[in-house]
């Protein structure tokens, strides 16, 4: 069974943007341009049919369209070994809207979803005995990153598949979002 996640695909200038961030730390798995996305909601594994009727409720969202800003970064978790490097998103009404409203649906589809307070990110590499030095040295140094605002448009639901060379990243589904 797919492991599927709801989540905003980024544009190509803001992956590029991403990918000059790589660097500095030994041990780090840095994400492809494939993998980069911001999460909104990490759903696990589902059979085909709880697959189309996420589908099917996902088409009823309606949330507005809006700007979106990449800033700051950090780790996961945020104490001990870090395992998860990444980059945040400027919070946001509209983003805060959009992931209550997907939480709401996939709440009525009774499909799991995290509960733990939400934090808005791009992971940028995973971590595996990455020194801690060079750990808080990249996340001090890109702190204070911030992208170009960009306009989200739609939400994308992904499949996963975990393989030895790290997870396989599929849209399977996109679901616009109101006017900008």
């Amino acid at each position: 069974m797919p492991r599927l996640f709801l989540a905003i695909d980024l544009p190509d200038p803001i992956d590029f943007e991403l990918e000059l961030l790589r660097g500095g730390i030994h041990g780090a798995r840095w994400q492809t341009r494939e993998q980069l996305h911001l999460t909104l909601h990490f759903i696990g594994e589902v059979d085909g049919g709880e697959a189309r009727r996420l589908r099917a409720a996902l088409g009823a969202l309606e949330s507005p369209a809006f700007e979106l800003e990449l800033f700051g970064s950090g780790v996961f978790p945020p104490r001990g070994q870090a395992n998860t490097l990444w980059i945040g998103a400027r919070e946001s009404d509209p983003l805060r809207l959009l992931h209550q409203r997907t939480a709401a649906i996939l709440d009525a589809q009774q499909l799991p979803r995290e509960r733990r307070k939400y934090t808005p990110h791009v992971t940028v590499a995973r971590l595996k005995r990455a020194p801690a030095q060079e750990v808080g040295a990249w996340v001090a140094a890109h702190s204070s990153f911030a992208s170009p605002s960009f306009p989200v448009r739609a939400v994308q639901l992904y499949s996963s598949v975990l393989t030895s060379a790290g997870a396989k990243y599929r849209i399977d589904a996109e679901f616009p979002l109101g006017e900008l």
